[in-house]
């Protein structure tokens, strides 16, 4: 069941990502300056950042609390690459400790 899990963190903040582009590209663009090249590579790394970057933008950029939920956005990103790694630890040559 963790696998499932695990799986469903890494794919479901893409999705949403890929689909909130396809319904409307304007708004997911726009915190990226109009680009491409930015949000793919978000979607990529961090997509549930990206997915919050765009919810939170707005005309004047981020500002107060929004902060906050980029950072804790950010941390989960970085906590489903470090929980991935760490439950894989025994199959990297080497990396499993006596």
């Amino acid at each position: 069941m963790p696998c499932l899990f695990a799986l469903m963190a890494g794919f479901v903040p893409r999705l949403a990502d890929i689909i909130l582009w396809i319904a409307r590209p304007t708004m997911f663009t726009a915190p990226f300056g109009g680009g491409w090249f930015l949000p793919l590579l978000g979607i990529i790394f961090l997509p549930f950042t990206t997915l919050m970057y765009v919810l939170l933008w707005g005309p004047g950029g981020l500002t107060g609390w929004d902060w906050l939920w980029l950072i804790l956005a950010v941390l989960l990103d970085l906590m489903h690459y470090s929980s991935t790694a760490y439950s894989n630890r025994n199959q990297i040559p080497g990396a499993s400790g006596a």
